[in-house]
């Protein structure tokens, strides 16, 4: 359903959530930039919206770019991917973040009501965010455990439906598995981090997992919760519960090490970065566009499957210029390898590689 833009500013306003305004800027790091002298020239407000699992990468960027910036305000509020998308294309954002880059009918059908002309001239999307989604659990004396995709699908697809399944047991012979159901966590909101999930178990498990790839959970039952910090809080309040979120913010649940081909590997910013380092960009986009081909499917020694590669999304061109170079600026923070090393010493991601670095640089300089 979409909202119009009031309703949409409202909707966001009533998540009771993250709100990072110029007050991070006294807690954050410093900023190597001339402007950390005071040098800034920029003023203004940026609003975002978007995904949740960027939370914690967002609290350090925000940080560290109102520190060189003073008197600039980012406010980003972690109102789930679907929604941020929706604002975009209301023009309740001036930029969001997104765990995946508008599809092609998205992109076909246009009307991003955040840009001028509604995005005719094109929109960037960047992927700078890249975390692994952790399979965390609630098991008491129990913090870790080796899954295959197939397991991994048979436990969300409810068809393995207690902890001492021999699935489950056949892979973790020294554990000591209760005879105890298993309760499965999913996100009750459109979610992109929902969806990279569900891309891992089409692409991985196809046998077990026989559903399409989808930002909406798509079975009825078992539990659902809103955003990254709901899953997570519904798990470790639930003897037994299993979910997935984006690693920074699983705490001390116990954790899955993903299996592929006999190998199992637990999940590091490392080992999710591995995935992206040869992934295509889709075809047909525009310049600034570089939505990513990801195989989740991977069975490479060393590589973590389950990577979330989330977006930044901004127009190319935007209504008024004090907004494009406050995007634009913004973006190449987060781009710089000082942004990327707040956003991993805060959330855990993996920064982006030279090469990519240097994509995105060329598209950003695309803003006006």
């Amino acid at each position: 359903m979409k909202l119009n833009r009031i309703a949409k500013i409202g909707a966001v306003g009533a998540v009771a959530a993250l709100a990072l305004t110029a007050c991070a800027a006294n807690e954050g790091t410093d900023s190597s930039s001339d402007s950390s002298e005071g040098t800034s020239t920029l003023s203004g407000t940026l609003d975002a919206t978007g995904a949740s699992s960027q939370t914690a990468g967002q609290e350090a960027w925000v940080a560290g770019f109102q520190t060189a910036n003073p008197d600039v305000t980012v406010n980003y509020e972690p109102t789930g991917s679907g929604t941020g998308r929706e604002n975009f294309v209301a023009g309740a954002s001036n930029f969001i973040g997104s765990d995946r880059a508008f599809n092609d009918e998205e992109i076909a059908a246009g009307g991003f009501g955040a840009c001028a002309d509604g995005g005719s001239a094109g929109i960037v999307e960047l992927p700078l965010y890249i975390s692994p989604i952790a399979v965390a659990f609630n098991l008491e004396g129990v913090d870790t455990l080796n899954m295959d995709a197939d397991t991994i699908a048979g436990i969300f697809a409810e068809e393995i439906t207690n902890w001492n399944d021999e699935a489950i047991a056949s892979l973790n012979p020294d554990a000591e598995l209760p005879d105890l159901a298993i309760s499965p966590v999913h996100r009750s909101d459109d979610s992109g981090t929902t969806e990279t999930f569900t891309e891992y178990l089409h692409q991985a498990a196809p046998d077990t997992w026989t559903f399409d790839a989808d930002g909406v959970w798509p079975l009825q039952s078992g539990e659902a919760a809103q955003g990254t910090s709901g899953v997570v809080d519904a798990t470790r309040n639930g003897n037994g519960a299993i979910t997935y979120a984006d690693a920074s913010q699983v705490g001390d649940l116990g954790t899955v090490a993903v299996g592929a081909d006999g190998d199992f590997t637990e999940y590091s910013s490392e080992a999710a970065a591995k995935i992206v380092e040869t992934a295509p960009r889709v075809e047909g986009r525009s310049e600034g566009d570089l939505a990513l081909e990801i195989d989740y499917s991977s069975v490479e020694a060393g590589v973590y499957p389950i990577a979330l590669v989330s977006y930044l999304i901004g127009c190319v061109e935007y209504e008024d210029a004090n907004t494009a170079e406050l995007v634009s600026s913004y973006f190449s923070y987060i781009a710089s390898p000082e942004g990327q090393q707040a956003s991993e010493e805060n959330a855990g991601s993996a920064p982006i590689s030279d090469s990519l670095r240097e994509e995105i640089d060329s598209a950003i300089a695309l803003i006006g």
